[in-house]
């Protein structure tokens, strides 16, 4: 056992204006199996990124392991997959290797092909293979669920879980729950390093905010009494030393029998009671102002689907997709009806991208039958999210969709104010994500058809999407990996062979 050691770490990205760590300490034990959420844009991956030694801070980062960063980049895609977890895991033997695939149920044939001829998923096991397969190395690994269909998640959690010595960066909440011992959070007002899974996590997390929310009421009560009291007997005060100025004989209503110097003292014991109100109000207000910092605003999302005329938006007979001499859908019929809710299935390459695509009006080489509804309004989001850049505002003008409609549903998805003024290539991969997301919702529509909408989003925007939608029950067609959110929102599941 040892530990990583931050100390009052800062960072910002130059030329910023907002710090994305400020005075940071925690300690992380290298024996965890330590999970670490936050939301969008909070600076996950960045920190990774630190601890590799990528960027310049101030502070201190201490550790005495080596780090590996997940996903590994591969130079050659066209050498052979042994070859290259040869390198990864230099001297590792062959029986290893095997042992380790078999963990990951993946075939031995992969090591005799070309390693860019291997799925995402198979690509993203035989990575995270090699990489465990390096000795005395703390992996961190970053989102490696955006490729894999539910199954290899499943697979891939209790890989993990009989593993030691990694930071895993992911918001799928059944997979964290499968794969980590310990949570690291990036709160609104601090991080946080507890002990357990995600559940355990939130289970504490709601019981922390539910306290902070009921000590804040209760301040809030104490500091109104407070300023009233302060408010009358300032007035008072106030009133009885102007009376003393002019020389009045005549006191206060309450005291009339008493002499000027006795008024005198009075007015004085007064005045030191109400400074030490005062005292006590500032300090109710100040102890307030230390709650509510980590509560996480999940403001409700709002949709204006547009109704369809007829039962029926579209229909899929027999339809098979092929690219050259490989088949990748073959006799898929689909019947999508007003007010359904579909959850498309299927492993990793079993054509879900394609068919989603080809309703969509792409150019897909395809056979079969495809019946679309006369003037068929569709909202779409692709998978890939990386090409975007430029303004919020120029790219809501060229999409045609309301402006200030499109950024409040940002803002309600945890984007902060200063996000609207930069470029978009900054965002982080779920702040793009959320863009495409945003811009459906702000699309009235007959039909929504998402392709991995939730790849890099955080679990509280999850949330607030598997709300919307259960409250306004959308016509949509979706492709998702996220169990959790498959089982709230679908109201049916069709699984491509």
């Amino acid at each position: 056992m040892s530990l990583i050691n931050i100390k009052n770490l800062m960072f910002a990205y130059p030329g910023s204006y907002d710090d994305i760590f400020s005075d940071v300490s925690f300690q992380i034990d290298t024996d965890w199996k330590l999970g670490f959420w936050g939301r969008n844009g909070r600076g996950k991956t960045t920190f990774l990124n630190l601890l590799m030694g990528k960027y310049e801070y101030r502070g201190s980062i201490s550790a005495s392991v080596e780090f590996d960063y997940f996903p590994l980049e591969v130079e050659n895609r066209r050498e052979n997959t042994l070859d290259i977890l040869e390198r990864i895991a230099p001297g590792t033997e062959f029986w290893q290797i095997q042992k380790e695939l078999s963990k990951l149920a993946v075939g031995e044939d992969v090591l005799y092909r070309p390693f860019g001829t291997l799925s995402n998923g198979e690509q993203t096991k035989v990575l995270l293979a090699g990489l465990f397969l390096r000795e005395n190395n703390f992996l961190l690994i970053d989102e490696p669920t955006n490729h894999l269909d539910m199954a290899s998640r499943l697979i891939v959690a209790r890989y993990l879980n009989g593993k030691a010595g990694f930071i895993l960066v992911s918001h799928d909440r059944a997979f964290l729950d499968q794969s980590v011992d310990h949570i690291l959070s990036i709160n609104k007002a601090n991080i946080e390093v507890t002990t357990g899974n995600f559940s355990t996590w939130a289970e504490q997390k709601e019981r922390r905010d539910a306290f902070e929310i009921a000590q804040n009421e209760r301040l809030e009560g104490d500091i109104q009494r407070l300023k009233q009291a302060a408010k009358k007997r300032s007035e008072w005060v106030g009133k009885a030393e102007k009376s003393l100025k002019k020389k009045n004989n005549a006191t206060v209503a309450e005291h009339e029998d008493i002499n000027t110097a006795d008024q005198s003292r009075l007015i004085a014991k007064t005045a030191k009671l109400q400074h030490n109100l005062e005292r006590r109000q500032d300090k109710a207000i100040e102890e307030k102002s230390a709650l509510l910092k980590n509560i996480e605003r999940a403001d409700a999302l709002k949709l204006r689907p547009k109704i369809y005329h007829t039962q029926t938006l579209l229909t899929l007979f027999d339809v098979s997709i092929r690219y050259q001499e490989k088949t990748a859908v073959s006799n898929f019929s689909l019947t999508l009806s007003r007010g359904a809710r579909i959850a498309l299935c299927g492993g990793n390459g079993s054509g879900k991208s394609s068919v989603i695509k080809l309703i969509c009006g792409q150019n897909i080489p395809h056979t079969g039958r495809v019946e679309i509804g006369n003037r068929l309004i569709i909202s779409y989001v692709p998978q890939d999210a990386s090409y975007l850049s430029g303004s919020l505002s120029d790219y809501a003008e060229e999409r045609e969709i309301d402006e200030t409609l499109f950024k409040a549903i940002l803002n309600k998805l945890d984007f902060s104010r200063v996000q609207f003024d930069k470029d978009m290539r900054t965002f982080s991969a779920g702040q793009k994500k959320k863009v495409l997301i945003a811009e459906s919702l702000a699309t009235p529509a007959h039909i929504y058809i998402w392709d991995e909408p939730l790849n890099y989003i955080d679990v509280l925007s999850r949330i607030q999407i598997e709300e919307l939608i259960l409250a306004y029950k959308p016509t949509i067609l979706f492709v998702e990996h996220d169990k959790a959110f498959c089982d709230r929102v679908a109201t049916e599941t069709v699984c491509l062979p």
